[in-house]
Formats: C-alpha cells, structure tokens, sequence
C-alpha cells in the first residue's frame, strides 16, 4: 500500500527493536543522592548538580543537551576530547516513573513548572503536548519505538550513506534490545497482515555531566569584523534565580598553533535548540528587538519550519472494561503543514510559544481520510473483534465528510515535533550554524522533515554520526597545522 503512514499502538510490531537507553554507555549520570545512583561496576562520567563546580571552567566541547542526540555526540567526542555536557533536567537514576516499565506513561501526567521529567506545552494549535526534562530526553519517557530511518531520507538529506550504517551500528551494539510481544500486541500485529499491511562509550574520563541547569545563552566574542565565535555558554540552575547566572568556556588552540577551537553544539531539541538560538541574538531581528535581546546575526530561519506528525487515534469499543490499553492511531508520516516557533519570554525555562498548524495542507488532510479509512478496517478485523470480544464488521461506519471533520477536530501529536533549524535554512551540510564561528546545531530540529518513523534511533545515530565527523575534521585539522608549523 503506497501510503505515507507509521503505525504505533503500544508497540505493534515485532520487526521493530525497542530501545532502552543506557546512560551508562553513552552519558551515564551519578547523584549525591545515593538512590540516584546508576548501576554500579561500570565506569561512569563525573555528574553534579552543583553549578559551582563547572562555573569559570573550559572544555574542548560544550554539549547542550542530554537528549537522544546528545548523549551519544558526547560519548563519541570523549574519545578524545573533553566534554561538558549540560543538561536541564536530573538523573533518571532512582526514578521508578522512567526505570519502571509498569509505570510507563505517568511521567507525562505528573508534571512541574522546573523539575518533572517531562514538561508539558499546549501549541498555539490548542494540541497537548511533552517535551523531555531528564537525562537520555524524551527517549527516557516515551515508548521506546525503535526503527531506522529509510534509505530515501538518509539520501535526501545528504548523509553518507556507509558511515550511517556505522554509526545505527555503534547504536545498535550497545543501546537496543527487542522485547517479547503482549496478547494485544500480538493481535494488533495480526490485524495489520489481515488488512494488508507488512512491517517492514565513550571515554568517562572525559566527560562532565551537568544536571539541572539552563542554558541562557550562548556567549559569543567578535573574532573579525566578520563574523562572531561562540566562547562558552551562560546557564541558571534550572530551579533557581534566573538572576544567578553561571559561565562555562570553550578551550582556546595553543599559542604555537597546533590545537584548533572547539564547538558549543546545540542538542536541546526542537523546542530548545531554537530558543537558545534566539536566546542568543540569532535570528529574525525585529522579533529579537521585540524582547531587547541583542542582535548577533539576523537569521530569518530560526523557528520556521516547525513540524509535528498529526496523528488521529480511534476507540475500538467504547466499553470501559473492554478498553484496549492503548487507542490504536495513525499518523501523517511527512505532513506538508508547517509553523513556527518564537519567544515568548527571555526565561530559557519558560515554553517558547509554537504553532504547527496541523493538517492546514489539503494533502496532509486528504492523507488523514485515508489513512482513517484504513484505521477503521484494521479496527474491524477478526483478530481485533476477537481480542476485544466483539462482533467482527466488515463494513466502514464513517463517510469521508465525517472523517474530515473527525480529523480536524481530534487530530493530536505523536510527539515527532521537528524542525526549527533546518539544514540549508539555519545550519549546513555539517550542521554548522551560518554566518557565526564554532556554534552547531545536532537534533531534531534540523530536521525538513521525519525520517518517515519514529525519529529516536536516528538521531542517537546523527549523534554518533556528528560526531566522528567532528572527530575526522579536528584530525584533519590538526594535520594541517603540522604541515605550517613543521
């Protein structure tokens, strides 16, 4: 079926691996607090909560952002360098609402202004939605849905294609299991075929993981008339003053020539990367002045291009005892819709405010029809009617019109949410932020669009991926410095 669609449904199918991240492997965490700490015997990164600790200090590399993207780019440039990786939220250590698997789903619903491990957004669409606070990001909260990107996409967006296979497998050697199937899995899996449709560390030495702090801004100095280099962060603890703000520096080359600068490199997010970016004086200059953030480079395309993958879910049987553990949903795979995000307040811990304007393309409406259509038949399967315990219909019950209607006013998230500084609009090839100097961007927000299923092993992949290419170009680098400076 030529269809662009991803189905999910408490995890449907077993051709899909399941991931667990282990921080231990690719930025463990460790706590003060002795129920906080990770599992012993291994050799961990050094973690503190204590902004003091990290405040005046410089690193080869500044990470910000402990997510799916930034654990893995860490770990791989602490094989040779050393890293601050610097993330907003705490440790998932000693916290049953990300360990326990029997209590997958309350992390979303208990929610905070600073602390929680998710915090929650409303877009300026009315539609609920998450964004992770916790080291291993929202891939420490959500289902675990593993699957690589297609070839299609890899190629679209200009990766090369062996070093992709390398880096899913460096992820896949260490990060990813494969779960056994649940009865309701089990049936959901069968009610796909019926309908005619086929599934197809680092070095710790290295590392300094700093939790519960905000970065502000990225603090630039003029190297030339030019253009600006990024020179560290500036961060408030996430609970704390906004007032009480901290530094963090990027490592400076040797005199005699033969070091190069480091990078900060955003992994906030696609909510978070863009709002630093902003933050920071990058971006659309009279939205800037409209918050008196002093202008670095005028940059029309950070916060366009925001996407999210509307999805519509549909109750089997509306009989409480018979409810399924999770509404079965679709989801437009590349919806053509897109928004924006902008500021709304200086407060890096505030929400930024931002629309993804779901289903306003005809196309990404059209597809909702049909995939509903879909959905219902799936729905009124005999394997479905049997696990449910109900009368096995082959008929349709919804009109398109219905259908329409049903897709506009149920539509939700699927927690896929992209875009913000997309490659060729923000950041290039190498994910280099244009017009300024040691500043990149490695996450989701970079992203046109989905890689077409459940984005998380491709970013723990573009991680890794960035990395060795950071690696390759500081060797290259350092070679070249040689050659001048024999």
């Amino acid at each position: 079926m030529e269809l662009s669609l991803t189905f999910h449904g408490h995890g449907l199918l077993a051709a899909f691996m399941f991931l667990l991240i282990n921080l231990s492997l690719s930025a463990s965490s460790t706590s003060s607090s002795s129920s906080s700490l990770p599992p012993q015997g291994k050799s961990l990164p050094y973690m503190t909560s204590d902004a003091e600790e990290v405040a005046g200090k410089s690193f080869d590399y500044i990470v910000v952002g402990g997510g799916t993207a930034g654990c893995a780019l860490a770990a791989t440039l602490s094989e040779r360098f050393t890293v601050l990786l610097v993330e907003r939220g705490g440790s998932p250590y000693g916290n049953p609402l990300v360990l326990d698997k029997k209590y997958y789903g309350l992390s979303l619903f208990q929610t905070d202004e600073y602390t929680s491990v998710a915090q929650r957004f409303i877009s300026k669409d009315g539609v609920m939605n998450r964004r992770g606070r916790v080291l291993g990001g929202s891939s420490a909260i959500n289902l675990g849905f593993y699957s690589r990107a297609s070839e299609r996409f890899i190629k679209k967006v200009g990766l090369d294609k062996e070093l992709v296979t390398e880096a899913y497998k460096w992820v896949e050697s260490r990060i990813v299991f494969k779960p056994e199937l649940t009865l309701w899995q089990t049936a959901a899996e069968f009610g796909f075929l019926e309908a005619g449709i086929l599934p197809y560390n680092g070095n710790p030495e290295n590392i300094t993981v700093l939790l519960n702090a905000t970065v502000e801004n990225v603090i630039f100095y003029n190297e030339n008339r030019n253009k600006s280099r990024a020179r560290g962060i500036r961060f408030i603890k996430s609970n704390g003053s906004p007032d009480q703000t901290h530094e963090a520096y990027l490592n400076q080359p040797e005199p005699d020539g033969c070091s190069s600068w480091g990078d900060v490199i955003l992994s906030a997010g696609a909510l978070g990367s863009p709002q630093i970016l902003l933050l920071s004086g990058i971006g659309p200059q009279q939205h800037l002045r409209n918050f008196n953030i002093p202008i670095v480079l005028d940059m029309e395309g950070v916060g366009q291009g925001m996407k999210d993958n509307p999805a519509i879910a549909l109750m089997v049987d509306n009989k409480t005892q018979k409810r399924l553990p999770d509404s079965p949903q679709v989801v437009v795979a590349f919806p053509e819709s897109e928004g924006k995000l902008e500021l709304n307040s200086r407060d890096p811990r505030e929400n930024p405010s931002v629309q993804f304007n779901y289903l306003e393309k005809e196309k990404d409406l059209e597809q909702c029809v049909k995939l509903s259509q879909l959905l219902e038949r799936v729905a009124r399967s005999q394997s479905i009617a049997m696990f449910v315990g109900m009368e096995h219909k082959n008929n349709l019950m919804s009109s398109e019109d219905e259908l329409r209607k049903s897709c506009k006013k149920n539509v939700r998230t699927f927690y896929h949410y992209h875009g913000g500084c997309t490659v060729g609009s923000v950041v290039d090839m190498d994910y280099k932020v244009y017009g300024v100097k040691g500043l990149r961007v490695v996450d989701g927000s970079t992203f046109m669009e989905s890689p077409g299923t459940n984005p998380m092993a491709t970013l723990l992949m573009l991680g890794r991926y960035q990395g060795i290419k950071i690696l390759q170009e500081r060797e290259d680098a350092g070679a070249s410095d040689i050659q001048q400076n024999p």
